[in-house]
């Protein structure tokens, strides 16, 4: 795409962005309220580095029990904080757990502090005081100012290479820096199991560390180079070793080049009398230092800081100029954050040879494809991936790759379901990397149809996956067996159905049968004499004492059953008539939105908080992600214009705890990107994207292939909110739904917008969209 200069024109409260510098619009620390769960460091698109301070050293447990306050530091950061640890190379973006942490750096000046002190004493450690008045913050970069040690820290990242500058005070002689390699995110006594660090010269160190945390074995390779020699240097070990062999024969504490242990904190001298900044590259890798040495001198040698910044800065440029957009002031920039946390996560994980670390934990490579890691995909599924089906097919491509590479080295022949750095950690539920694969198939992504086949089918029947095999052989998965039963059998279903739809299409008929009944697990917990989904026990009997509301205890994770009870996006009217018919479907929608949920039900749930809530809707938590656009399939499709509005309009702000909840890797973004066009897949798996009302006047979105998508949708605004007609090519569109086909190889949408809802604009079964119920195969 061209780029042009960037003007900002304001029209009546909307402006209208040029393509260049789209990153001046995005505050990475925007995330959500007292969680933490933003990283608001430097990174490049999907890479491995995520280069960010850290504010805190709160542990995940002490002797086993856990900390209440880890949380909070999901991502190492938190806003309210007043003191930064240091900066660490890894993290994820917006989850609801955490790990990583790897590789922690901290400039200082004066005597040597090898413990990071504490929030209350800090000048009994190595952390440092700041304030957000010295603090920058822009995707690929970071600049904060030290206020103990007088330093001036910047920070970027090329795919595989963090990029420190320290610019120490002009009136010191030396200058510091501490390499921690005890530091972690969720951390606890134990957590690194090796660390090893060498000094190959006076401006290269090389090493890698070994912990077991959220990801159980993870290997972390790095090479550093330094831009001034080391002067001297030495580490601490915090533990004592049980038997050290014959290492007792030297002095390792002090300039002795190999140092290693499993609570080691290492630091190097410097003369910075030259006055010019010290500038520190740590490339990553899973496999060995010789691979992150190879990615340090093909990513950052012969080039400054400064040339690596603005490399970093077009690349994220290149991705938010993929979208042109007049709008609200407010709306814009919500919707270039929202791209930006769209394509952090999931992360390259390959060296510049191919090769990666598989989830057997051998060394593979890559033949044809980039192999990437960070898999949230009980979130993801539902809108990220679908999203890059549509904008990024070719990187959907290598993630379907990865996916299947994943399964060929599964001892469980599983699908990720939540894995990162070459492990499977086996977070939440259902069998989602199928729906993931199954989307990619309806929407044309290129892979082994016959090899896709198999890989979903032997992900669905790993018999001692949350009671798949009870659910296989009676229909659900009894309380019995788990203690999120009804909500693991909903999700099952999907799935299931999700398979059922690869099979049909490619006359597996046998196969899609199977699948086609599985699919309807859903109707075996729909208690018809309270009009729910209420769990139900070996024996067949529902859960005696039920409470729709409550969030813990009644066989839902992370959502009650009135939200649960909506999450059958494969087959909406075999719900609607589960539910009693039309009206009743209506009733109870508009009663999720306003009803008063009292405090007591999500007071004790860390995923739901109040800012989340619209009524019972859970917006902060992805299971409800697809229940505003549920009317379209109703008698009153315009509440779906209605209420996904009062989503855009008060769930996501542009401030720095502007989102309602955990941004799971991209999915709560991914959900605002989609609305803002004006449609969402609310069922993954089929080839359609229904329609609810478009946020922006104005949207110009590239497709891959030079082609475009434009959305018109003059005088749009929370007043002219209601969609009177929609034009698809010049013609009238009477589906409630767009097909990929009809957008993938460019399109042109006009919503004609009103004030007030066309209640007359509705749809036939055959204009509705897509349900398991009116399939007749």
């Amino acid at each position: 795409m061209m780029k042009k200069i960037l003007t900002l024109l304001f029209v009546a409260s909307t402006m209208l962005l040029s393509a260049q510098d789209k990153v001046d619009l995005v505050d990475p620390r925007i995330g959500t309220k007292g969680m933490g769960h933003t990283f608001p460091g430097a990174c490049y698109p999907n890479g491995i580095v995520q280069l960010s301070p850290d504010t805190d050293t709160i542990p995940h447990n002490i002797d086993g029990v856990y900390q209440k306050g880890t949380y909070a530091y999901c991502a190492g950061y938190q806003y309210d904080d007043k003191t930064i640890v240091g900066f660490s190379h890894t993290h994820l973006n917006g989850t609801g757990h955490s790990d990583l942490g790897d590789i922690l750096f901290m400039p200082t000046v004066g005597d040597i502090l090898l413990n990071p002190g504490t929030a209350e004493n800090p000048d009994n450690g190595y952390r440092s005081r700041f304030s957000h008045e010295r603090e920058q913050s822009r995707p690929g970069f970071y600049q904060v100012h030290l206020d103990d040690y007088n330093i001036d820290v910047k920070l970027t990242a090329t795919a595989r290479t963090g990029v420190h500058q320290y610019s120490y005070p002009k009136d010191v002689k030396e200058g510091n820096l501490i390499l921690d390699l005890v530091h972690g995110i969720y951390n606890y006594d134990g957590k690194v199991l090796w660390a090893n660090l060498r000094v190959e010269s006076d401006t290269l160190l090389t090493g890698y560390r070994i912990t077991n945390g959220w990801a159980r074995v993870n290997y972390t390779y790095f090479a550093i180079s330094l831009s001034k020699p080391i002067k001297s240097y030495g580490f601490t070990k915090h533990d004592k070793e049980p038997y050290s062999g014959f290492w007792r024969k030297f002095n390792e504490s002090k300039n002795f080049p190999e140092m290693g242990g499993r609570k080691v904190t290492a630091y190097f001298n410097f003369d910075v009398t030259d006055g010019e900044p010290l500038e520190v590259n740590c490339a990553l890798s899973a496999v060995s230092t010789q691979g992150a040495i190879e990615s340090l001198n093909r990513e950052t040698a012969g080039k400054s800081f400064a040339d690596i910044e603005k490399s970093t800065k077009n690349a994220w440029n290149d991705i938010m100029s993929g979208i042109e957009v007049k709008g609200e002031k407010d709306a814009t920039y919500n919707l270039y954050s929202s791209m930006y946390h769209t394509r952090i996560n999931p992360s390259i994980y390959m060296d510049y040879d191919g090769k990666y670390r598989g989830i057997d934990h051998q060394i593979h490579e890559a033949k044809d494809f980039t192999n990437y890691t960070v898999f949230s995909v009980w979130d993801t599924f539902r809108a990220l991936h679908p999203l890059y089906n549509l904008l990024y097919p070719s990187l959907s491509k290598d993630l379907i790759a990865s996916f299947m590479a994943h399964q060929s080295q599964s001892v469980h022949k599983s699908l990720p379901i939540w894995s990162h750095m070459g492990n499977e950690n086996w977070c939440m539920i259902g069998y989602h990397g199928v729906s993931v694969v199954a989307d990619a198939f309806a929407k044309g992504i290129p892979m082994n149809k016959s090899e896709a086949m198999i890989a979903v089918d032997e992900s669905a029947n790993v018999p001692y996956l949350d009671g798949l095999d009870e659910y296989v052989a009676n229909g659900y998965v009894p309380l019995e067996r788990s203690g999120a039963a009804a909500s693991v059998t909903l999700e099952y279903a999907y799935d299931d159905f999700a398979i059922y739809q690869m099979a049909k299409s490619q006359g597996l008929d046998e196969v899609a049968r199977k699948y086609k009944e599985r699919a309807s697990s859903y109707r075996n917990l729909f208690d018809k004499s309270i009009g729910f989904i209420r769990p139900k026990h070996r024996d067949g009997s529902f859960k005696k004492e039920f409470d729709v509301l409550n969030t813990h205890g009644q066989g839902f994770i992370e959502g009650n059953s009135w939200n649960y009870s909506l999450y059958v996006p494969h087959d909406v009217i075999g719900l609607i008539d589960l539910v009693g018919g039309d009206e009743k479907f209506i009733q109870r929608l508009d009663s999720l939105f306003t009803v008063d949920l009292p405090a007591k039900y999500y007071a004790n749930t860390e995923d739901v908080t109040k800012d989340g809530l619209m009524g019972n809707y859970v917006h902060g938590n992805e299971p409800s992600h697809h229940v505003p656009y549920m009317y379209m399939w109703t008698s009153e499709p315009w509440k779906t214009q209605y209420y996904v509005r009062e989503v855009m309009d008060n769930k996501y702000k542009n401030c720095i705890d502007g989102l309602c909840g955990n941004d799971d890797c991209g999915q709560m973004s991914a959900w605002y990107i989609f609305s803002s066009m004006g449609f969402y897949p609310v069922c993954p798996g089929t080839d359609q994207y229904i329609i609810g009302a478009p946020y922006f006047e104005y949207m110009d979105i590239a497709l891959e292939g030079d082609k475009r998508l434009i959305i018109k949708a003059p005088n749009v605004s929370s007043k002219n909110r209601y969609v009177k007609k929609v034009f698809l090519n010049g013609e009238e569109h009477k589906d409630a739904f767009f097909t990929h086909k009809q957008l993938i190889n460019g399109a042109e949408i006009e919503f004609v917008m009103s004030s007030r809802p066309n209640k007359s604009r509705k749809f036939n079964d055959k204009q509705k969209p897509y349900s398991l119920t009116n399939d007749l195969w």
